[in-house]
C-alpha cells in the first residue's frame, strides 16, 4: 500500500458527512435545488417567458413550464451557440456536449455551464470517489493513473467562443491542471477523432503506465484490451497493469460484458456503474454488488418521473420523488443548472430502493419491442442474453433486435442479430435458451409466445465479427459514446446491418 493511501482515504471520508446530508434528506435537497435553479434563471429570457419570479413551489413550477424534448429547446440552444447569452441560464455558456444518441441521425448539443461542471459533474465525481474509499479504505487508486477512454473535441465553426465535443472531452478540457497528473493518456491522444488510430495510440501510450482505474464504454474498452495484449504478448491485463483495481462503466448494461472483462483482466477487481450523461451526473453505485445506483439529489438537477404510459399524451403527468414506486418504469425529466427545463432525457429508469433512493437504467423510451403487446425492454433483453450465454457457454460481443411482422404464411417473431465473441456449440440450443429466459423474465412475452399463436420462436443471425463496428463506421458514429441500439420497434437498423453483413463480409 502506498504511503499516500491513508491520507487520500481520510480526505475522501471528510466528504461523507455532506453526502449523508442529502442522502438522508433527499426531498429537502431537491426542493432547495429547484428553488436555486428558478431563482438563478428568473431574469433569463426563458425565466421571463414562464414567469419564474412568481414560482414558489414544485406544483406552480410544473403548471407553468411544459415538458420539453430536444427539438423544443433547440432554437434557444442554436442562439446560444451563435453567441447570445442569458437565454436559458444566467451565466455565460461557451461549451456544449455533443450527443448523437442512437435513435436519431441528428446531433444534439447540450449546453454546459460552469455551474453544471463544478456543482454537477465534478462534484458528483468527488462524491463517487468518497463513496468508493468508504468501502475500500486501503485503496491505492489515486497513487496510479486513471485511463479515460473518452470522446473527441472540436471547435464550433459558428462562433469562435463556443466549443463542443463528447461529454468526456468537455470534462477533460475543463478539468483542473492537477487532474491531468492523475489520468492517461495525454490530452492530444484522448481527444483524437479517428477511433481506429486512437485505439492504437491509446495502447502504445498506456502500456508502461501504472494504470489503477479505467473508465469508458465496455465495447471500446474490450477492443483496447485485446490490442494491448496483442502488442505485449501478455495473457491478461493484470500482467500489464498489476495495480488495476477499478473499472467504471455506464451508458449500456455491463451484464453482457462482465464475463469477458473478468477473463481478459485475469484477477478480481472492483466494478462501479455510473449514470452520467451529457445532461448531467444523475447516480452512481454506492454499495458494492448492489445493482442500484444512489440517486444524486444535490448536484444542480431537479428530477421528475413520468410513468412510461404517459409518454405521447398531450399533457403528460409526472410525479415527484416521494411518490415513486419500486420496479415501475419511469422516464426521467430534469431541470438543470445548465439551462435545461423540464427536459425529457429519453432514458427509462426503475427504482430499486426508496431508503435511500437508488435506481437502475432500464432502457430508452424509444428502444423497446412491443409489436405484439410483449413490451420487451432493454433490461429484459440484456438479462436474457446473459442467461442464454451462461447455459450454452457462448460469449456475446454485441446485439440488436427488432420485430418480424405477421405475413400471410407466418406469425410474428423477434429477429436478433448477434455478434458472438464465442459461438454457442448449437445455435438452436442458444435460441431456445434465449426464448426460455425471456419467458421467465417477461410475463407479457410469455403470454404472446403461448403455443406460438401470436409470437413465434426468435430468429437469430450470427454476424461476422466486426459487422457492428463497420455499421457504426459507415454511419459516422464510430467510437466515443456511440452505441449499437439494443432494441427497436421498427426494422430500419436490422435491415441495414443484415445488408451490410451480406455485402461487406460476403467474401471475407
Amino acid at each position: 500500500m502506498s504511503l499516500l493511501s491513508p491520507a487520500i482515504s481520510s480526505l475522501a471520508r471528510m466528504r461523507l458527512w455532506r453526502i449523508e446530508a442529502w442522502k438522508n434528506n433527499p426531498l429537502d435537497a431537491q426542493r432547495e435545488v429547484l428553488q436555486d435553479l428558478v431563482t438563478s434563471a428568473q431574469y433569463t429570457e426563458f425565466g421571463r417567458k414562464y414567469n419564474f419570479s412568481q414560482l414558489f413551489n414544485v406544483k406552480a413550477f410544473k403548471q407553468a413550464v411544459p415538458i420539453h424534448e430536444y427539438d423544443d429547446i433547440k432554437p434557444y440552444i442554436e442562439r446560444i451557440m451563435q453567441g447570445e447569452q442569458n437565454i436559458l441560464w444566467n451565466t455565460p455558456i461557451y461549451w456544449f456536449a455533443k450527443s448523437s444518441g442512437t435513435t436519431s441521425d441528428k446531433s444534439k448539443f447540450i449546453p454546459i455551464s460552469d455551474e453544471s461542471l463544478q456543482d454537477g459533474h465534478y462534484k458528483a465525481s468527488k462524491d463517487v470517489l468518497s463513496l468508493y474509499y468508504q468501502y475500500n479504505p486501503e485503496s491505492a487508486l489515486l497513487t496510479g493513473k486513471g485511463l479515460v477512454i473518452g470522446g473527441s473535441h472540436n471547435i464550433n465553426p459558428m462562433n469562435t467562443d463556443a466549443q463542443y465535443g463528447d461529454l468526456s472531452a468537455v470534462l477533460l478540457q475543463n478539468s483542473p491542471f492537477w487532474g491531468h497528473w492523475l489520468r492517461t493518456p495525454d490530452l492530444s491522444i484522448a481527444l483524437m477523432d479517428e477511433w481506429e488510430n486512437k485505439i492504437e495510440k491509446l495502447a502504445e501510450s498506456t502500456i508502461k503506465e501504472n494504470v489503477t482505474s479505467i473508465s469508458g464504454v465496455p465495447t471500446w474498452t474490450l477492443v483496447l484490451f485485446k490490442r494491448i495484449l496483442e502488442i505485449t504478448g501478455k495473457q491478461t491485463m493484470a500482467e500489464v497493469w498489476p495495480s488495476l483495481e477499478l473499472y467504471m462503466h455506464g451508458g449500456v448494461s455491463f451484464t453482457p460484458y462482465k464475463e469477458q472483462f473478468q477473463k481478459l483482466i485475469g484477477k478480481k477487481i472492483n466494478y462501479l456503474e455510473m449514470y452520467n450523461a451529457s445532461e448531467g451526473f444523475f447516480a452512481a453505485q454506492d454499495t458494492p454488488g448492489d445493482e442500484g445506483m444512489l440517486l444524486f439529489t444535490d448536484h444542480g438537477i431537479f428530477m421528475e418521473f413520468m410513468p412510461v404510459s404517459e409518454y405521447g399524451k398531450k399533457d403528460p403527468q409526472t410525479i415527484s420523488l416521494q411518490d415513486v414506486e419500486i420496479g415501475k418504469n419511469y422516464a426521467l425529466i430534469i431541470s438543470t443548472n445548465g439551462g435545461l427545463w423540464r427536459y425529457l432525457v429519453g432514458d427509462t429508469i426503475q427504482f430499486t430502493s426508496l431508503q435511500p433512493y437508488r435506481v437502475k437504467v432500464s432502457g430508452r423510451l424509444k428502444h423497446y419491442m412491443n409489436a405484439f403487446g410483449e413490451e420487451v425492454i432493454v433490461d429484459n433483453s440484456d438479462k436474457a442474453i446473459t442467461m442464454a450465454c451462461e447455459r450454452t457457454g457462448a460469449v456475446v460481443n454485441d446485439y440488436t433486435a427488432a420485430p418480424v411482422y405477421f405475413s400471410d404464411n407466418a406469425n410474428g417473431a423477434h429477429e436478433w442479430l448477434i455478434e458472438f465473441e464465442k459461438e454457442p456449440g448449437n445455435i438452436t440450443a442458444f435460441t431456445n435458451e434465449l426464448d426460455t429466459a425471456l419467458k421467465s423474465i417477461n410475463s407479457d412475452y410469455e403470454a404472446k409466445r403461448h403455443k406460438s399463436i401470436a409470437l413465434g420462436l426468435p430468429v437469430i443471425h450470427s454476424l461476422r465479427k466486426g459487422a457492428f463496428t463497420e455499421w457504426l463506421r459507415q454511419r459516422g458514429k464510430l467510437g466515443g459514446q456511440h452505441k449499437v441500439p439494443r432494441l427497436s420497434n421498427e426494422r430500419k437498423y436490422v435491415e441495414e446491418i443484415l445488408q451490410l453483413n451480406r455485402s461487406t463480409f460476403a467474401n471475407s
